[in-house]
């Protein structure tokens, strides 16, 4: 049993505040010479499918990428799983992969990854887990789903629910392991970005 990349659809998630950037839109920050959010595109699309993007602002920006834009079914920057969420409402396959715009280096095999995790445990949801300091730790926005579970996370999202380990904690749901957590490195302030720059 295996996800074939044609049953599977990525979203990049844009739709942040950036309230830690200062209020700038981070996906369409500068990582040499390039958009963030571009950097995940080009990443992300060999791996899928099809693409989209989830954004709030600046959307033209977004759609000279390229690829479909949908800003959030929900007002006031809900968070992730609203992005989520506007990205099941469009997606035609099975499955949506989820990452976020502002992790420039994410793997190549990902979403075979996570898929063929998937797969194998029958789950729901299989969700990249990195090693620190000794400890798994969820990194909850890297993320494979299946989409049926739209309805599930529109009346979670309708309860005044936030939390995506709360959701996911309420479905089948695998933890894929990657040894290298620095290629999961997000810009969550200007500083951040910086670093990202090479030496």
């Amino acid at each position: 049993m295996t996800i074939s990349t044609d049953d599977i659809t990525g979203l990049i998630l844009a739709g942040g505040r950036g309230s830690r950037m200062g209020g700038v839109d981070k996906g369409l920050q500068n990582h040499l010479g390039v958009p963030l959010a571009l950097h995940a595109l080009l990443r992300l699309q060999p791996q899928v499918g099809d693409v989209m993007i989830n954004a709030n602002r600046n959307l033209s920006a977004y759609e000279s990428m390229g690829v479909p834009v949908w800003p959030d079914a929900l007002p006031d920057y809900p968070g992730p799983l609203a992005g989520m969420l506007a990205g099941l409402e469009q997606c035609s396959t099975p499955w949506l992969v989820t990452v976020p715009c502002d992790s420039p280096s994410f793997p190549l095999d990902l979403v075979a990854r996570l898929a063929a995790a998937a797969a194998e445990a029958q789950a729901e949801i299989a969700m990249v887990a990195t090693v620190e300091d000794g400890r798994l730790q969820r990194q909850p926005v890297f993320c494979l789903l299946q989409s049926g579970l739209m309805e599930s996370l529109v009346a979670f999202l309708h309860g005044g629910e936030r939390k995506i380990d709360r959701w996911t904690g309420q479905h089948r749901c695998v933890e894929v392991p990657f040894d290298d957590a620095q290629a999961f490195a997000n810009a969550n302030t200007l500083e951040e970005l910086h670093r990202l720059q090479p030496r």
